[in-house]
């Protein structure tokens, strides 16, 4: 069954909470990019130590790996560690 993205976006995506955050993350890979910690193509993401997406400040950003970023060790009860 393909995804429906119209509905994902109206469901989620769309979220005032939501889009908030994504400009955020957008603002929070410029900023990396102008440090030139970050280049465009590059294959990484910027990652926010504290998992708070609208925590921009410098000692909280960082570079890693997609895979490394997009993942975390979970508890025996499938909770974030």
């Amino acid at each position: 069954m393909p995804r429906n993205y119209v509905k994902e976006y109206k469901n989620y995506h769309g979220k005032p909470a939501q889009i908030k955050r994504r400009a955020s993350r957008n603002a929070a890979r410029r900023k990396m990019i102008v440090a030139g910690r970050a280049k465009k193509g590059d294959g990484k993401d910027v990652a926010h130590r504290n998992n708070n997406p609208k925590d921009n400040r410098s000692k909280n950003l960082g570079i890693q790996g997609k895979a490394k970023n997009r993942s975390f060790a979970r508890t025996k009860t499938a909770r974030r560690k």
